[in-house]
């Protein structure tokens, strides 16, 4: 059984049990100011509280809110109040079910300022870190057509498809990163451990070694005596790179323009910001915005400045007169397929279906090329840890093969 606590600036985390009306044991866990809140919140729903303890954690934060659990919010609450379940009692059943006490928490504190008497949409904004301008204009229309239950759906669908996507590129990104970290990582280590165990081997033989296996043993001194500083400097320009990016748009637009242009990965990235922007155009146009607004959240959602700053232009000018798809045609960033199929739909006014349509197509072409780079990449891999490796195995048996044929 769980119950709802008012929820305070500062909240706790209570494991609590009691008696019911009945006499039956039950317990249960809430966020809560302070004990006695808690203890009061029980006897008002009828609870005779027997023990209440602060529930202990190893992360003391409540975990961190991801793009899952939001999604994951959306979808519950949008079939509960499809359902016809209050708002309120919504939050109370979705906040308190919740497995993870930072997003109990947060929803406890928008269901708290619905109560009193906020909107939804500004109870939403108030936590701009989970939910974004796209989402929040979204409830607003929701509310202002008497129809929440029905754009919430559409927020849900739309959070499932777009995390979907977001993890199809950070597989796609990561698969070849963490490849290479190996890679590294084992050459590191036979550089440090295992070569200056067949150099002290070779000082034995009395003879010039190899030009390739002397290559290596240099290599190997160089980073068993350089390898602190070499680490100091990779790191702090990895460091100094991701600050620099972060804060510098410039920079982030060179990258992203770069990032386009990469092979293999480039094409992917090119889907994903298509297959993004005709999925919240589509769901921002379902749901009645109108197109000019809509594009300022279509802008941000892409993912990508290239494709960011390309949709500002493209408002600016359908805002001016201009058909949308005359717009996409300026920027040069659209295949033809997508801006005939947006024609279509400007012509029959079906522009949030054709919009679906191009979003389902991209976002398999999306899981099609991620799954095809993972198979072009594998034997490449193995290649280049094959050179890496069996370079230096090489390497160190080239002496004893020398040492042989003198024999």
């Amino acid at each position: 059984m769980a119950v709802t606590a008012s929820a305070g600036k500062r909240e706790t985390q209570f494991l609590w049990e009691g008696k019911d009306k009945r006499g039956n044991k039950v317990r249960g866990k809430a966020l809560a100011a302070s004990e006695a809140s808690l203890r009061a919140d029980l006897r008002r729903q009828g609870v005779a509280p027997t023990r209440v303890k602060t529930q202990t954690s190893l992360f003391r934060s409540g975990g961190k809110i991801t793009g899952e659990d939001i999604s994951s919010f959306s979808r519950q609450l949008a079939t509960m109040m499809a359902a016809g379940i209050p708002m309120v009692q919504s939050f109370e059943i979705v906040g308190n079910g919740h497995e993870k006490p930072a997003m109990q928490k947060l929803i406890l504190d928008i269901k708290s300022s619905v109560e009193s008497g906020s909107t939804l949409r500004d109870s939403l904004a108030k936590h701009p870190l989970y939910f974004d301008d796209l989402f929040v204009n979204l409830v607003e229309a929701g509310e202002h057509a008497g129809a929440l239950e029905n754009l919430l759906d559409k927020i849900a669908t739309y959070k499932e498809k777009t995390e979907a996507l977001k993890k199809k590129i950070k597989k796609a990104l990561f698969y070849p990163t963490a490849v290479l970290a190996v890679a590294v990582i084992v050459t590191v280590i036979l550089l440090i451990f295992v070569i200056p165990q067949f150099e002290s081997l070779f000082k034995g033989f009395g003879a010039d070694l190899p030009a390739f296996t002397q290559m290596v043993v240099n290599l190997s001194r160089f980073v068993q005596h350089q390898g602190w500083w070499m680490l100091t400097v990779t790191v702090g320009c990895g460091y100094a790179f991701f600050w620099f990016k972060k804060r510098s748009r410039p920079m982030q637009r060179s990258l992203d323009r770069i990032m386009l242009k990469f092979p293999i990965i480039g094409p992917i990235l090119v889907k994903s910001a298509i297959a993004r922007f005709a999925r919240t155009l589509a769901t921002m146009f379902a749901a009645g915005v109108p197109l000019v607004e809509a594009m300022q959240s279509v802008a941000g959602a892409t993912g990508n400045i290239v494709y960011e700053e390309a949709t500002l232009r493209m408002k600016d000018e359908v805002a001016t007169g201009q058909r949308l798809q005359r717009a996409m045609e300026n920027t040069g960033l659209f295949p033809n397929m997508v801006v005939q199929m947006i024609a279509v739909g400007e012509e029959s006014g079906a522009l949030d279906a054709m919009s679906g349509k191009v979003a389902e197509f991209y976002e398999a072409e999306v899981d099609n090329a991620v799954d095809s780079m993972s198979s072009l990449l594998e034997p490449l891999i193995m290649a280049i840890l094959g050179i890496l490796v069996g370079g230096m195995v090489i390497a160190m048996y080239l002496p004893i093969f020398k040492l042989g044929q003198v024999v």
